[in-house]
């Protein structure tokens, strides 16, 4: 199963993507993935209540609907960061990290040795359920599966550098909301604090030869990342497209409103 998030990335492409976290059901995904203009969806299981069953459906949607799918967790516990893998997904995105430690654990719990300590199981389909020999499958994880780090702290922007250069960190996400509320400019996205902690991370994935993504908040703050180096952008998610209809079909129907 190659990622096509990860392909895209490498060679330098833009990769479009949503995310889920409000509607998380196979048909919705289903829906977005087969009229939506994107590479990929991710699932939320950081703000979401979404159960592992609950994953691998809706990872089982996207895949049938030709589309990448990864999942974003919180960095508490290693079956939380390994098991999205071995429901199909291609990489495992890390949110609220704050220290290199955190990172380096991340990175134990996503990757086979001898970059890291996962435990191997083939019953899954991401070893097409035994089919794929122990051999290959540590060595295609390793280099197919991603690990991506969340940037939204303070502590993180400060040691960008370090995080950037990780063996086992394949590339960086913005998370604009955070940081802007970690950096005491809520919602200023555009603020100088959030324009210089930008800078700091294309310079740092750029010198490290990694690629980093966000979620854009409007087109301005989408072209100030782009001209930084951003290469992922999330731009909207299932709970945007709901409310976007619901207006667009208030403002076409505007006579039976009153």
């Amino acid at each position: 199963m190659p990622s096509i998030i990860k392909e895209r990335l490498s060679s330098g492409k833009i990769v479009r993507a949503m995310h889920v976290i409000g509607y998380s059901t196979p048909k919705s995904l289903e829906l977005a993935a087969t009229l939506g203009n994107m590479h990929g969806v991710w699932i939320d299981q950081e703000h979401a209540a979404i159960p592992h069953a609950q994953l691998e459906l809706m990872a089982m949607a996207c895949r049938a609907a030709g589309k990448d799918v990864f999942a974003r967790v919180a960095p508490t516990d290693y079956a939380t960061v390994m098991r999205p893998y071995e429901a199909g997904c291609s990489g495992v995105m890390i949110a609220q990290v704050r220290t290199l430690a955190e990172v380096e654990q991340a990175v134990e719990w996503a990757k086979y040795p001898p970059v890291g300590k996962r435990g191997f199981f083939g019953a899954n389909v991401e070893c097409r359920f035994g089919e794929i020999d122990m051999a290959t499958q540590v060595a295609s994880a390793n280099r197919d599966r991603w690990l991506a780090i969340q940037i939204e702290t303070p502590e993180s922007v400060e040691i960008i550098d370090e995080i950037a250069a990780t063996k086992g960190v394949d590339w960086l996400f913005v998370g604009p909301a955070d940081l802007s509320v970690t950096l005491g400019v809520p919602g200023e996205f555009l603020h100088p604090k959030c324009v210089d902690a930008l800078q700091r991370v294309g310079a740092a994935t750029k010198k490290a030869g990694k690629a980093w993504g966000t979620l854009p908040r409007d087109v301005e703050h989408a072209r100030k990342c782009r001209e930084l180096g951003c290469q992922f952008f999330s731009i909207f998610g299932d709970v945007d497209f709901l409310r976007v209809g619901l207006r667009a079909l208030e403002q076409k129907f505007a006579e039976f409103m009153d």
